[in-house]
């Protein structure tokens, strides 16, 4: 039996679809129906009164909920709308003006974050990408080989969002403090179905956001910050929240606050806060441990059925080396993706990579081999020429 089929109560879509697509957007728990009514009430009731009464607070003790699946402490987490926000934050830390001017990222970063690291060029900095040889995966002795000593940040996937292949951060990290640089790990593909532990990494910075794995919703992405770093960052990116004495709107250049809130920048996005709660609980008490087995167990499941069927598959085979999705490449994938969710069968397509599946913690194993059949008989009725056909 498998116990964590008694989550699948919590989530209202899984009564009607076969969800494989939690990698884009995690399922919403039943219980933020509770938490937005929450928000609706304390604001109906409490108006102004709300924001002195835990509303301003949110950023922090939202991300006091997130850091316990990171491994961080309290009140080293705040709340921003998405991981452009963070990145561009965090960039706006340093100076690029200099020898040290240099951001590494890879060519299979997800595209904001090169758009945000490729903007900083107006502010001096100047890119090195390092490329894929395959499509799926960056060699670590090339990653490594890019980090020298006019580094200033390494920007990279804890999970590569096409191919689910898993970078270890450990020497990353190792080899950019041996030159001084900084990393800025982006684990949106892997918080919530890839353990991590920011402490034993020792990473500097942590971005993500809840829209996935984490069954938060939209709108509350999360930034972590190494706490001795906090005393040698004045980001540029910043607002009044950042104060150390906001509510005093003090005129001219800000005071930064002392503690994590100096990562902060304008009001904070309230609904997003409240909905995303739900969803740290619940990974909270499921545990990663638990997702994780689950997950390699699935996903090496749906790799057997398509490689059976002849699917070129572009995702790492080695269950170590992959997060919680898999890629199938098909003939006209992207119209058969089309046809999947036309017949409730959720999963996404992305160019280079195919037809995305990702199951979860409360995903029956029959559901992997359905999904499969479900491939198959498009193919073979070419059921997917109708969306080839509205293009």
């Amino acid at each position: 039996m498998d116990e964590l089929l008694e989550w699948r109560k919590e989530f209202p879509i899984l009564e009607n679809t076969v969800y494989m697509i939690s990698h884009s957007l995690g399922a919403m728990p039943r219980r933020v129906y509770d938490r937005l009514r929450e928000y609706a009430d304390v604001w109906a009731s409490r108006g102004i009164r709300a924001w002195e009464e835990g509303w301003w607070e949110m950023p922090v003790t939202t991300g006091n909920l997130l850091a316990r699946i990171i491994g961080a402490r309290p009140g080293e987490v705040v709340m921003h709308q998405n991981v452009s926000v963070g990145v561009a934050l965090v960039l706006s830390c340093f100076d690029f003006t200099g020898r040290r001017n240099k951001i590494v990222y890879t060519d299979m970063e997800f595209p904001s974050v090169m758009y945000v690291c490729e903007a900083f060029s107006g502010y001096g900095a100047r890119s090195e990408v390092v490329a894929s040889e395959d499509g799926l995966s960056v060699p670590m002795e090339k990653i490594l080989a890019a980090i020298d000593e006019e580094t200033q940040v390494v920007v990279i996937s804890h999970v590569f969002f096409k191919s689910a292949a898993i970078v270890d951060p450990k020497p990353i990290v190792e080899r950019a403090h041996e030159v001084g640089a900084k990393v800025l790990l982006d684990a949106y593909q892997s918080v919530g179905t890839v353990p991590i532990d920011v402490k034993e990494l020792d990473v500097d910075f942590l971005v993500g956001g809840s829209v996935k794995w984490l069954c938060g919703g939209p709108g509350a992405g999360y930034l972590y910050v190494r706490p001795d770093l906090w005393s040698q960052l004045e980001p540029k990116v910043t607002g009044w929240m950042a104060h150390a004495r906001p509510f005093a709107f003090e005129i001219g250049p800000i005071e930064y606050a002392r503690d994590i809130r100096r990562f902060l920048h304008g009001s904070p996005h309230i609904p997003a806060l409240y909905a995303a709660q739900s969803g740290y609980e619940i990974i909270a008490e499921v545990g990663v441990d638990k997702i994780r087995q689950k997950s390699i167990r699935q996903t090496s499941r749906l790799i057997e059925l398509a490689e059976e069927r002849g699917y070129r598959v572009n995702t790492p085979r080695d269950p170590h080396a992959r997060g919680g999705t898999v890629a199938i490449d098909v003939p006209h994938a992207q119209a058969v993706a089309a046809e999947l969710n036309r017949r409730d069968v959720l999963v996404d397509y992305r160019p280079g990579a195919g037809i995305r599946l990702a199951p979860h913690f409360y995903t029956k194993d029959e559901e992997l081999e359905l999904a499969i059949r479900e491939i198959e008989a498009i193919l073979e009725t070419k059921a997917y020429e109708r969306h080839l056909a509205a293009g």
